[in-house]
């Protein structure tokens, strides 16, 4: 049995109780940073064993692993935040898992783009979930496409590169599209802001240093 469990994208109260059960009966974590995993572990007293599983070692131990799960271990997998699969590893080890027959459960609970676009006042029935573009190669292509959407789209992206992605939004979409920018969802600082492109692309080109995970909701085209 493989679960797949999402930990807090900010406040540590945001873990289910079930989810906290689970991490202590497994027979081994599965975590993205064992150093980030950890504190969050010793918060809710859970001495679970702990092994690395990121995306610089997945492809080596999705054989292992399917190999110990048949044997009859149960595992949980967990990220840094929010959940595994979702712009995280997870899909490798949960196709093969499939393909092996081993039954694979994934609880409900943190994800980051679900509350930014809830909260953006952004049309949110239908949308597009991007997560994060290339950083080079196919960049353009993708941000074409994005721009003649018709249904809103979301995007993760990293402090240090949000100005320049409001940037090439407003470049590609215009000035005048409505777009949110969620910072530190669920942390003390939580910062949600909704306005057209431009003034997004000027606050954040003014600030000097951006901290915090961000995700950006865009409006489609109208």
């Amino acid at each position: 049995m493989l679960y797949l469990i999402p930990t807090p994208i900010g406040n540590r109260e945001d873990i289910t109780a079930r989810a906290q059960r689970l991490l202590g009966e497994v027979d081994l974590i599965l975590a993205e940073d064992t150093r980030t995993s950890r504190p969050l572990l010793q918060h809710y007293g859970i001495e679970t064993p702990l092994r690395a599983y990121h995306a610089h070692n997945e492809h080596a131990l999705v054989e292992q692993l399917v190999t110990e799960l048949k044997n009859g271990s149960t595992y949980a997998l967990i990220t840094d935040a929010g959940t595994p699969g979702i712009s995280d590893p997870g899909f490798l080890l949960v196709r093969a898992c499939r393909e092996a027959g081993i039954q694979v459960s994934c609880l409900p609970g943190p994800v980051a783009f679900v509350p930014a676009l809830a909260a953006s006042g952004i049309p949110c029935d239908r949308f597009h979930f991007e997560g994060f573009l290339p950083k080079k190669k196919g960049r353009q292509t993708r941000l074409l496409y994005l721009a003649e959407l018709p249904n809103t789209f979301v995007l993760y992206e990293s402090p240090h590169r949000i100005a320049k992605l409001l940037g090439q939004l407003e470049e590609h979409c215009g000035p005048d599209r409505q777009a949110c920018v969620a910072r530190e969802i669920s942390k003390r600082f939580e910062e949600i802001t909704t306005a057209p492109l431009s003034e997004l692309r000027a606050d954040y080109a003014a600030r000097p240093k951006v901290k915090g995970e961000i995700v950006v909701v865009v409006a489609g085209t109208p």
